[in-house]
């Protein structure tokens, strides 16, 4: 049986660091509150060169490089993004320029913070079919752009960042085992960026109002979060058979701590089996489960055989899962 396997991850961080001390004294915040809430320390912000396909290329050469492969290797390029660099040319093709992978077709994906597992969704299926052979998936956000910086609730929790995977076909018993991908618009508004798109385009009214910066509503969002990541990660499991217990690692989604640990406790998951970088990093959307899958990768924190899960909510609403056999 043909499946789709990840043969080598990449990622990029911006070199500016932004920590919880700087944000006081921007904003009514503390350090000790900003880490109770949400368990982030400082994140990275891109500098004003940087767009949300500059940091992809830098993840995706990291990739191709542990591969040791070429961009004329890659015959597909998902993005994918809810900061790209503008609203059309797609920040894939801009990558597929910048790459030089002239063979590859590509395309943009928006499905926010669970964007890089339903990039994972769509290049497993695709290679699975046998209609593409080497996919280039990639995590890409400059959200600072996207940040109000006034708002107290919003600018402490996100940050920039790019992560890349390069999958290929294989007959191993190993790879993508399976992927599990949800939505439910009846939520959208929880989290959103109202601004800019033929509903509210860009107008001296939208700009004083706000509607280019991302407007979410935490409490409720936790709330759905934590009950939504709980039956997705059972229901991944239980379709593969697979116990909790069985897991090596739980790659989740780094928007905050606490959902994390909740995810892990209904489980019965110890935190030694969660990877965490939240604290150095923030939320950077769909670059956020790439940029962990690459850390944990360059840490040894992945082994063959092992099993591993991907998880990640986000706005639309969306929510997606994949389970792995490294």
């Amino acid at each position: 049986m043909l499946r789709a396997k990840i043969i080598a991850t990449g990622s990029y961080l911006p070199e500016h660091i932004v920590t919880n001390r700087d944000l006081e004294k921007i904003v009514d915040t503390t350090d000790d509150w900003i880490t109770e809430r949400t368990g982030i320390k400082e994140r990275r912000i891109a500098n004003d060169c940087q767009a949300a396909s500059d940091l992809a290329y830098e993840a995706s050469l990291s990739a191709l490089k542990k591969a040791q492969l070429k961009p004329k290797d890659i015959d597909l390029i998902i993005v994918a993004t809810i900061s790209g660099d503008m609203p059309f040319p797609s920040t894939a093709c801009l990558l597929q320029a910048k790459l030089g992978a002239k063979q590859a077709a590509a395309f943009d994906l928006g499905a926010a913070c669970s964007g890089f597992i339903y990039g994972l969704h769509v290049a497993n299926g695709l290679i699975r079919s046998g209609m593409h052979q080497r996919v280039l998936v990639v995590g890409t956000e400059v959200l600072s752009r996207f940040t109000d910086w006034d708002d107290r609730s919003t600018c402490i929790l996100f940050g920039d960042g790019a992560g890349a995977a390069i999958l290929e076909a294989t007959r191993e018993k190993r790879g993508i085992m399976s992927t599990h991908i949800y939505s439910d618009g009846n939520l959208a508004d929880l989290i959103m960026l109202p601004g800019g798109g033929s509903r509210s385009c860009c107008s001296r009214e939208s700009i004083l109002k706000k509607l280019h910066h991302i407007k979410m509503k935490g409490n409720e969002t936790f709330k759905v979060a934590v009950r939504t990541l709980e039956e997705l990660a059972s229901t991944t499991l239980e379709v593969n058979s697979i116990d909790p217990s069985q897991l090596s690692l739980l790659i989740p989604h780094q928007a905050n701590l606490r959902i994390i640990q909740a995810t892990a406790r209904r489980l019965g998951l110890p935190m030694e089996k969660v990877f965490l970088n939240i604290e150095k990093y923030g939320n950077t959307s769909a670059a956020s489960v790439p940029i962990a899958l690459d850390e944990a990768a360059e840490s040894c924190r992945l082994n063959d055989g092992d099993y591993v899960l991907l998880e990640a909510f986000g706005g639309g609403l969306t929510w997606a899962s994949a389970l792995l056999r490294w």
